[in-house]
């Protein structure tokens, strides 16, 4: 996880253009895409609860983009954790009194437990070390109150892609990052103290994304359909494809 914490706080959140170095990496800017992207961060609404006092966000980042705004407006405070400092001064810009602000390691940041009513971690689990990840949901679980959700956004390691190498795969791209994904099934021992629901959230990374789907008129129909697609037919998406919605509701 070092890498990570060296890329967050040299590089990965530095602006360029309107773009950080993150999003010019890691998403599909292009064009055709604005729509369905824009629409697979607004899924994220329907799982929050519609009022509350506090909410957190660990590993907000900068809150980089206009819908990531939206997760937090039935709150009084939205408690940003990131272990970058120009991140954390990115997100209170944005939230301003509104937000509580917290920069260091979230395993050493101590908060009452049962104390918040929602918790939330975009794209951080899976960068985690795959023996701490366990470790990092759990305390989750512990801080959030009983019957509201801890919501991750997460990635299957088994998908359709994986395994059709010979054409996705041939000229893999080198990491950048860590990242260490267990399968769907991993999430199942949570479920003692939390009910587990899985959702699709995204189905290619930005990789495969500009791979398939053309920038142009075609490809933002065909973005458009995948939606629909996702929608109707979710566990499909959900054990088939890339990103996916976790939702833990504790008991």
């Amino acid at each position: 996880m070092r890498d990570v914490r060296i890329f967050y706080n040299k590089d990965g959140w530095k602006s360029k253009n309107h773009q950080t170095l993150d999003s010019v990496l890691f998403e599909d800017t292009r064009k055709c895409a604005s729509d369905y992207v824009s629409s697979c961060r607004k899924r994220i609404l329907k799982y929050i609860p519609k009022k509350g006092k506090k909410i957190l966000d660990f590993a907000s980042g900068p809150i980089q983009y206009k819908e990531y705004l939206k997760y937090s407006k039935n709150f009084k405070y939205r408690y940003c954790v990131d272990f970058s400092y120009t991140a954390i001064k990115e997100a209170k810009k944005k939230l301003g009194k509104n937000g509580k602000y917290f920069c260091g390691d979230f395993f050493k940041l101590k908060f009452k437990k049962n104390y918040f009513d929602c918790a939330l971690s975009m794209h951080t689990i899976y960068h985690i070390d795959k023996n701490k990840q366990k470790l990092a949901v759990k305390k989750l679980l512990s801080l959030v109150k009983k019957n509201k959700p801890v919501i991750i956004v997460y990635s299957n390691p088994l998908t359709l892609i994986s395994r059709m190498k010979p054409y996705f795969l041939k000229n893999k791209r080198k990491k950048i990052l860590y990242f260490y994904c267990h399968p769907n099934s991993w999430w199942n021992q949570f479920s003692k103290v939390a009910d587990v629901k899985i959702y699709p959230w995204r189905s290619f990374s930005s990789q495969h994304q500009k791979k398939i789907f053309p920038n142009n008129y075609l490809g933002k129909l065909m973005l458009k359909i995948l939606f629909k697609l996702e929608f109707f037919f979710p566990n499909f998406f959900a054990n088939n494809f890339q990103y996916i919605t976790i939702i833990l509701k504790k008991k």
